[in-house]
């Protein structure tokens, strides 16, 4: 199961056989998302939003309270880097509000079974900003591209 995360920088009125397989493969729940991601889709009142609303799943947005123990290791992990990464970089990844360290919780948490999603690329120098796959190496957390992700669900369009 793959666990998807920024897809909503792409617009959904072009790329229409891209958002029908987004829309088939969240049905048939090979790929999910989590709710904190939702909560930062839903708060812009856009087509993205209606799109979500007009074609997936009412069970595709999971709790990402049910993974509180996998998130206290990733905030672990970046209090443990705190010699490295500013102190607003850390803030904002572990601000409540941010999915991206909930993410790498939820894949964590069964992480024989879910692979992280995510167009971000590792960035390991980088002081202002925490880049999900270096956090994601580092806990043993499996990450792939949306391409990627499409070639290993054996999919195309």
């Amino acid at each position: 199961m793959h666990t998807l995360r920024d897809t909503h920088h792409t617009q959904n009125d072009i790329a229409t056989s891209f958002w029908n397989k987004v829309s088939l493969l969240a049905k048939t729940g090979k790929i999910i998302s989590i709710d904190k991601v939702k909560d930062e889709i839903y708060n812009k009142n856009d087509s993205l939003e209606d799109w979500c609303r007009s074609n997936l799943p009412d069970n595709f947005f999971k709790v990402s309270a049910e993974v509180m123990a996998e998130y206290g290791s990733v905030v672990a992990w970046a209090m443990s880097m705190n010699h490295h990464y500013l102190p607003n970089a850390l803030n904002e990844f572990m601000d409540v509000d941010e999915a991206d360290a909930f993410l790498i919780a939820y894949t964590l948490a069964d992480s024989s079974n879910r692979i992280l999603v995510t167009q971000e690329v590792s960035a390991p120098q980088r002081k202002n900003k925490i880049k999900m796959p270096d956090c994601c190496d580092s806990l043993g957390v499996i990450h792939t591209s949306t391409i990627e992700m499409f070639r290993q669900l054996g999919e195309t369009f």
